[in-house]
């Protein structure tokens, strides 16, 4: 009875979440100002024609999907990694998404709110394969390209404290100019992200066979879009689209097969679809937000096989990205 009673008395203070100046000003300008990366293949990067794409560009484009029934609705604003922050918290873009890792002083004092991890990656070392070297134990003295402004710099002294070795760093804010230092063989190894040193070894690199990526990973790489704290709508929003890709997947939901399976008996598939209304009234859009997303973006799996799996230069494998049910660690919450 106390059970019941106290259910009762929270729902009658119970109702849709408030409208947040975010969600409202992204919704009234109708498109989504999008911060991602100056150009990493296979995470966001334009071609010759200014066309962006990438696993952190389809984030951006779920979230228009979602709120504007158009993928297309967005606008993206390349920064380097020192400027990505800065541009988010002074309200310069609505989002970012350019492969950040979330981390507890971006979540607290810098005033960020992480949604929805899109890829789990962790750091680690590229060498020329004529250096011979075959592990990051064997890089005492080394000298190391890194960017500044990156979790990179101090996972380098971090590890390189932790095993009782020595480097230099070479750092360099541009990821061109980098990239050119390390292949021009002023640094004797790059860190950087796995999934990054493998988009450059693969677009970037004079003969991607001459280098090698170390086998040993030293951190954890959680990489996720941010908000700005403050308008919990907003973040709702931009995390659930997320989510709603995931989802997608582990149901078998496709972009070639959503319609028909918007006729699926399976209640989870109703409610995620919007057949069954109610998701998209508590995220105050369209209730058919998700089937537009998966059916103008794709589910997570089709976003990560064209952009850095077996569809792309960088055939990256599932690994930790691969779902829950097949030893990875997607994983979305009921939509309900």
């Amino acid at each position: 009875m106390k059970t019941v009673m106290a259910a009762a008395a929270a729902a009658m203070f119970a109702g849709p979440a408030l409208a947040g100046q975010t969600f409202d000003s992204v919704k009234a300008k109708g498109f989504v100002q999008c911060g991602v990366n100056l150009g990493l293949y296979g995470f966001s990067a334009p071609d010759d024609k200014g066309n962006w794409s990438g696993l952190d560009v389809d984030v951006c484009r779920a979230v228009a999907a979602a709120l504007f029934g158009d993928s297309t609705k967005v606008k993206f604003t390349p920064l380097s990694a020192q400027q990505r922050l800065p541009a988010l918290q002074s309200g310069e873009i609505d989002m970012l998404a350019r492969n950040t890792t979330w981390t507890l002083s971006r979540d607290t004092a810098n005033g960020l709110n992480f949604t929805t991890v899109n890829y789990y990656d962790g750091q680690g070392f590229m060498v020329a394969k004529k250096l011979g070297v075959k592990s990051a134990k064997e890089l005492n003295g080394a000298t190391v390209c890194v960017l500044p402004g990156t979790t990179t710099e101090q996972n380098l002294s971090d590890y390189f404290r932790a095993t009782k070795m020595t480097f230099k760093p070479v750092v360099i804010e541009k990821n061109e100019e980098l990239n050119g230092a390390f292949f021009s063989g002023r640094c004797d190894a790059i860190s950087s992200d796995a999934s990054q040193l493998a988009a450059i070894r693969a677009n970037e690199s004079p003969n991607p066979d001459d280098y090698v990526i170390l086998p040993e990973l030293i951190s954890k790489e959680p990489l996720a879009p941010a908000v700005r704290q403050g308008d919990d709508q907003w973040m709702d929003l931009v995390r659930w689209s997320g989510l709603a890709m995931i989802a997608a997947e582990e149901k078998g939901i496709t972009s070639a097969n959503v319609d028909q399976m918007m006729s699926s008996a399976d209640p989870e598939v109703k409610r995620l679809l919007g057949v069954t209304p109610g998701n998209g009234k508590a995220l105050g859009i369209d209730e058919a937000w998700a089937a537009k997303i998966i059916k103008q973006v794709g589910n997570y799996g089709e976003s990560f096989e064209r952009n850095v799996g077996k569809g792309s230069k960088l055939k990256i494998s599932r690994g930790l990205n691969a779902l829950y049910t097949q030893g990875g660690l997607l994983y979305a919450p009921p939509f309900k």
